[in-house]
């Protein structure tokens, strides 16, 4: 895990006091356990100084009482930080969601802590030692999200988080932010589809993050739509780096019955298989029509110019750092599931087939 602070703070104060819905103190807890209130705290505060059989038996008697820190519900300006936790970090990708959260939290003057978790999309107990330890105002997760018991962990502690373009279905509880990545993938391939190509693959990202599988399901529905048979074996799964797009294209384009177009699943991986069909001698968009994903700031400056799907990363960082400032207040957000509209945008990269 890599953690890096991108704007100054003020430590946070010391733990709140907090109640049960029964009305539980800390200070029942502590004595029905027969330990210090200040051991409590520190099992709160995820101090290490707690010999781990006894913070065992302190977190399931906060749990078995439904223990919940208090929040004031004012945030003073300056005050506190975020947690923006992605499961990889170092793309443009990321920078477009981590400018759309700075943004959005220097008006409230809120600094942003940014953590990487190496391609995983669960956190560590590290992570999760450092956040209690810390702790932050609330966690934004970006292609992760907890596992139960890391969820009740926080919520015990009144830390809340918000899931950007999650990895998966998010328990009902847990408010998402994420775009349309099933219009996304239709729109693509409708696009292609309509220019005459009938050979269109895709190179899509990890099977398991919910995304990829809607995009290539977009990318099917729009093959049904057209009355165009769908072959499985056209769509290559891989990662959304340029590597992927780049080792998936020199083999699509290779085959005797090569696609005359490939639907990457980013705009990194169509930088790929752009390369790639320079490599092999074919000519974009005159042999081989490319459709990226995303609409980085790069996709327009690179040659040719990249249709691509918008996706509005920066928008959506923005959307759930708001959503986690209602949390934070107390205030319960006007919407907890937002998917953002995707759309096309048409440049260069794309033409008709060629005619043989």
């Amino acid at each position: 895990m890599t953690e890096v602070s991108t704007a100054p703070g003020t430590e946070p104060a010391e733990a709140a006091s907090g109640t049960t819905r029964g009305g539980v103190t800390i200070k029942e807890i502590a004595q029905e356990l027969g330990v210090s209130v200040p051991t409590v705290s520190k099992v709160l505060n995820g101090r290490g100084d707690v010999a781990p059989s006894t913070r065992e038996r302190v977190e399931e008697a906060l749990e078995r009482h439904h223990y919940r820190r208090r929040r004031s519900g004012v945030v003073p300006a300056g005050t506190g930080l975020i947690d923006l936790v992605f499961h990889r970090l170092g793309s443009a990708w990321s920078m477009e969601i981590i400018r759309g959260v700075e943004d959005t939290a220097a008006q409230s003057r809120t600094s942003v802590i940014l953590s990487g978790l190496s391609g995983e999309h669960r956190p560590p107990q590290t992570w999760l030692d450092a956040t209690i330890a810390r702790p932050p105002l609330g966690v934004l997760l970006v292609a992760a999200n907890l596992t139960p018991a890391q969820h009740q962990l926080l919520d015990r502690r009144s830390i809340p988080y918000v899931v950007i373009d999650t990895d998966g279905e998010p328990p009902a509880d847990v408010p998402s932010v994420g775009s349309d990545n099933w219009n996304g993938g239709l729109v693509a391939t409708r696009h292609l589809l309509s220019l005459g190509h009938r050979r269109v693959a895709a190179i899509t990202g990890p099977s398991d993050m919910l995304c990829s599988r809607a995009r290539v399901d977009g990318f099917r529905s729009a093959h049904e739509e057209a009355g165009v048979t769908f072959e499985p074996g056209l769509v290559r799964t891989g990662n959304f780096y340029v590597e992927a797009g780049y080792e998936h294209g020199l083999d699509l384009l290779s085959r005797p019955d090569r696609p005359t177009a490939i639907f990457a699943g980013s705009d990194m991986q169509a930088l790929g298989v752009l390369r790639a069909a320079r490599e092999l001698g074919l000519r974009v968009p005159d042999d081989l029509s490319v459709v990226g994903y995303d609409d980085l700031p790069l996709a327009s400056w690179v040659g040719p110019a990249l249709t691509t799907v918008r996706q509005p990363l920066a928008e959506m960082g923005a959307a759930a750092t708001r959503i986690l400032f209602d949390l934070i207040a107390g205030r319960a957000p006007q919407v907890r599931r937002l998917s953002l509209a995707t759309e096309l945008v048409v440049r260069e990269s794309t033409a008709p087939p060629p005619r043989h």
